[in-house]
């Protein structure tokens, strides 16, 4: 199953204090995080409940940060026990947060302000305001306007750290424009930006009289993807369409007149002109055929995930490469954030009469794979978390919940490090969030002690 030998956690932090580590801080970075990983992983080491919470609304969990009332309200569950960061203050129905993204300052950039080097969260509103928002006092520190013309509703990275795209909620055709055969050209709307000090791309109109019966769309790495309901999922370059359908660039905070109306980019009530429109089919770079428009991209070189376009194939993944269409055996199964996993899956295999996994994932700072198992008891579920040598596949930890676990309720959990969180819904909109924090077994400490004195 592999080498057993453990690293000398003394010998490392040893060496680290002598400097051998200084010409390079990743090489600093990865010893730490290896001291972490033998730390997270040595017998004696428990993981406590520390905090328990419930919410009418949901909770979004990202990189120590715990967020409540639609991200108005932030906890930081990197202390030994969560405390509040900061609560903004209470908005109207209209105002709140939809959807948020945390951004964090890019290495070896000179930015503007020095607030700009502190992360932040770019946080979309209801009424259509796209803010960045210190992400330690709650501070709004930029407010743009997008537009009126559509409802906007979700963030997602385009580009990692640097290009967000803002997509629009879909335009639906009224009952009665359906009966009289009127459609709805406009299925949706993107807005892309560079982040910090944001400045604008362009406002992309996904429309069914030129990409056809299209369900939905979105962007990644500079691709365009578009879905169809048959599973077709079609990619086109981002920049091909810019260079062939901007009818006009836009600069935010500056005068525009457009349409016969004046105003300010980026500022109410005139906001963000769609300004690019695409009038004929852009040149198509790829497409492929995958159940329910499950497609991802991404590695070196390009791969994409599909599961095939058959019903009972449902939850198995192919990983082929982007050039030749070839699927690649070597790499057997991926987590659900798309990670793969490099480990032979029977290692894995699950018995349902006896525990089934329910979240498999990836915690790449550690290399260690985490999955939550399931053991149902009469009508009550009980999970434990255990986590695995990514390399050979060996059990190295494994980490009891205290909160029993339904499997009908939608579970979210997080490995983070030293901190383990799970976020539950349950119904009628009821949202609860465990935090559990690596601690000593004072136990394992008080033996350890006695064995040291001299008698």
């Amino acid at each position: 199953m592999g080498p057993t030998q453990k690293p000398n956690v003394c010998r490392q932090l040893s060496r680290r204090a002598l400097g051998f580590f200084s010409r390079d801080a990743g090489v600093v970075q990865r010893t730490n995080l290896g001291i972490l990983r033998v730390l997270v992983c040595q017998e004696s080491t428990k993981f406590k409940n520390v905090w328990t919470t419930h919410s009418k609304s949901p909770i979004a969990y990202e990189r120590g940060r715990i967020y409540f009332d639609n991200y108005r309200c932030c906890v930081s569950s990197v202390a030994s026990e969560p405390r509040k960061l900061y609560e903004m203050p209470k908005c109207s129905k209209s105002e709140k947060i939809e959807d948020a993204l945390l951004w964090e300052c890019p290495v070896g950039e000179i930015l503007p302000n020095p607030s700009d080097y502190k992360s932040s969260l770019i946080a979309l509103t209801a009424h259509n305001w796209l803010f960045r928002i210190s992400a330690t006092t709650g501070k709004v520190l930029e407010k743009i306007y997008l537009a009126s013309y559509c409802k906007f509703r979700y963030l997602s990275w385009d580009t990692p750290q640097e290009v967000i795209a803002v997509k629009s909620a879909q335009n639906k055709c009224s009952a009665l424009a359906r009966q009289a055969g009127i459609q709805q050209p406009i299925l949706l709307y993107l807005a892309v930006f560079h982040v910090l000090p944001f400045s604008l791309i362009g406002i992309l109109e996904i429309s069914k009289k030129i990409f056809g019966n299209v369900t939905d769309a979105t962007l990644s790495h500079g691709i365009l993807i578009v879905m169809y309901s048959s599973g077709l999922v079609r990619l086109y370059s981002f920049q091909a369409i810019i260079e062939q359908f901007m009818q006009q660039k836009l600069d935010l905070g500056c005068a525009c007149r457009w349409g016969g109306t004046a105003g300010t980019v980026g500022e109410a009530p005139f906001g963000i002109p769609c300004n690019i429109k695409i009038t004929d089919s852009p040149p198509l770079l790829f497409e492929v055929s995958s159940l329910e428009n499950a497609f991802q991209i991404g590695g070196h070189p390009w791969h994409y995930i599909i599961t095939p376009n058959r019903k009972k194939q449902k939850g198995v993944f192919h990983i082929c490469a982007l050039k030749d269409n070839s699927l690649n055996e070597n790499l057997l199964t991926v987590t659900a954030s798309g990670r793969v996993v490099k480990k032979k899956f029977n290692l894995l295999d699950d018995d349902p009469e006896q525990e089934t996994f329910k979240i498999v994932d990836y915690e790449d700072e550690l290399d260690l794979l985490s999955v939550v198992a399931v053991t149902q008891i009469d009508a009550e579920g009980k999970a434990h978390l255990d986590f695995h040598c990514n390399e050979y596949g060996t059990l190295l930890k494994s980490i009891p919940l205290e909160e029993s676990w339904d499997v009908t309720y939608s579970h979210e959990v997080y490995f983070d490090r030293d901190l383990v969180l799970h976020i539950e819904q349950k119904p009628s909109r009821v949202f609860s969030c465990y935090v559990y924090q690596m601690v000593c077994d004072p136990g394992e400490e008080e033996t350890t002690n006695r064995s040291c004195e001299k008698e």
